[in-house]
Formats: C-alpha cells, structure tokens, sequence
C-alpha cells in the first residue's frame, strides 16, 4: 500500500478513488467491442432493426458483466470505492453504447449510420480526453485512445468477415 503526504495528512493510496479509470475502462471497452459488432453485423444483416435489437442486448448485459468485473477488481484491492468504480464503469459502458447505436434509429440508411457510428467514437474520445487532460497530455492521451480503438476494432472486422466468411452467413 502506498502512501503520501498532503498538506500534513497522510492519504492511503488504495482508498483514494479516481473515476477516470473506472470511465475509460467503461468508455473504451463499449467503443471497441460495439464497434467490432455493429461492423459485423452490417455486413451480414441488411435489417436495421436486427443490428439495433442486437446491439442493445449486448450493451447491456456487457454493461452489467464490465460493472461487476470492475467492482470485484476494485474489491480485491480493499479499495473502499468498489461499488462507486463498478457503477462509473457500468454508466459509461452504457453511455457510450446509447451513442454508438443511436445513429441507426435515426438514419435509415445503414451506410449513413455506421460512418456516423465511427464519428460519434472518435467524438467521445476526443471529448473524454479534451474534458481530463490538457497541452501535451490531451495529444497524447487522445492519439493513444484513438490508436488502441483502431487497431483492436479492424481485428474485430477481420474477426467478423473470417467468420461470414467460412460460415456463409
């Protein structure tokens, strides 16, 4: 356990909560996983109402698993904060979904939507990033957010065409 001084007081590292942490890993595990979804089933539904039915499911029981998992991590810490860091993952997991899907109950053109889907991504990164860092901090935090999300959802793609593609669907 580490410890620090502040101002004469001695903080205990393991209690102090920061909700960021809890955000991101919330924020950027809807982006990727949502993204690698809804890119696989645009391409092998032309039903929008498939894709949104789908992706709601998804989110929320995702939602639920991220907020447990999180609070049982944050738990096994003996960090008092467990069920404040599992709801802040769990909220930002469904935040994030609420905004990647909305685009198809909207548009009714699916091409229209999934590139509005990859904007609305990259929108929640930059803002998450402008709103908790700032000068350097914000380039980097941004272009590594950005880069992590890219690369893991074009595998997610690849995933999903492998799989239409040796089952036929």
């Amino acid at each position: 356990m580490h410890r620090s001084r502040c101002r004469g007081k001695i903080i205990t590292m393991a209690n102090k909560f920061d909700p960021k942490s809890a955000i991101i890993l919330g924020m950027q595990d809807a982006i990727v996983s949502l993204l690698g979804l809804i890119a696989g089933l645009y391409f092998a539904f032309t039903d929008t109402k498939i894709i949104i039915i789908s992706c709601v499911i998804a989110s929320i029981t995702a939602a639920l698993s991220m907020s447990a998992a999180n609070y049982l991590a944050t738990r096994a810490t003996n960090n008092d904060h467990a069920l404040w860091a599992g709801f802040c993952t769990g909220a930002a997991y469904l935040a994030t979904c609420a905004a990647l899907i909305l685009p198809f109950l909207i548009f009714n053109h699916q091409t229209i939507a999934i590139v509005s889907v990859f904007l609305i991504a990259i929108l929640i990164i930059y803002l998450f990033n402008l709103v908790c860092y700032h000068g350097r901090e914000f380039y980097r935090h941004f272009a590594e957010m950005l880069i992590i999300c890219t690369i893991i959802s074009v595998v997610a793609f690849a995933i999903g065409e492998a799989a239409h593609y040796l089952f036929g669907i």
